[in-house]
């Protein structure tokens, strides 16, 4: 079994000692390295190609959010899964914005971070549940804001399957977890999701969610 090679991005030492012993308890997740600043984290990106880089958003030199824009550009393959303390609207959107692939509090539980993580290195996105409350807000201030005819077209394009696809995949649920629960194959609905946001212009799992919110396939 392959592994998924890790790379921790904390100024902290006494939080990587932490993650190492909770992460390398798992059979397939293997740390390559450890940074406690946004330009090691940066060196050691191109030195190691791990395939995720754990990131908190508060480093000394420049914010996790400036280290995974860089590094979502210089290795767009890389996953990114923000590991951090904060947990407001700000940061939250930002870290989507530049190219994160998950967003998970400090104090989640050690499984959702693990979640997390096989979720990012398989091209997924995971969002903690609990930020949920932050994508739902902002689609009440903007509602009024390009949601007209063509959206509602759009919407009438999708068959009933790609809704089902698209509600859930906006929940935060797997590929894996979507096939399971509809009794089809993960690379169906992987084929329904490049089918749906084809058709509804959406370009990443940041916009599929607030388009699902708006359009009530989401209920606050």
């Amino acid at each position: 079994m392959a592994k998924i090679r890790l790379l921790l991005a904390d100024d902290h030492a006494v939080v990587r000692g932490g993650l190492r012993m909770l992460l390398e308890n798992e059979a397939d997740l293997v740390i390559v390295g450890e940074a406690g600043s946004g330009q090691q984290a940066l060196e050691l990106a191109s030195q190691l190609s791990p395939d995720v880089v754990i990131m908190d958003i508060t480093l000394p030199d420049m914010s996790g959010i400036e280290v995974t824009r860089r590094l979502k550009q210089a290795h767009p393959k890389m996953a990114v899964v923000a590991l951090t303390i904060h947990e407001d609207q700000q940061y939250f959107f930002e870290m989507l914005q530049v190219g994160a692939s998950a967003y998970v509090p400090k104090r989640a539980a050690p499984d959702d971070l693990i979640t997390a993580i096989r979720a990012a290195n398989r091209g997924e996105t995971y969002i903690y549940p609990s930020l949920a409350k932050l994508l739902v807000s902002d689609f009440l201030t903007r509602v009024g804001e390009g949601g007209g005819g063509g959206e509602n077209l759009a919407m009438s394009g999708l068959t009933p399957r790609e809704q089902e696809v698209l509600s859930m995949l906006a929940e935060g649920k797997t590929n894996d977890e979507i096939a399971v629960e509809l009794v089809i194959s993960p690379h169906t609905v992987a084929r329904h999701r490049e089918n749906l946001m084809g058709k509804l212009g959406l370009h990443n799992r940041s916009e599929l969610v607030k388009y699902a919110i708006r359009k009530g396939l989401i209920k606050p």
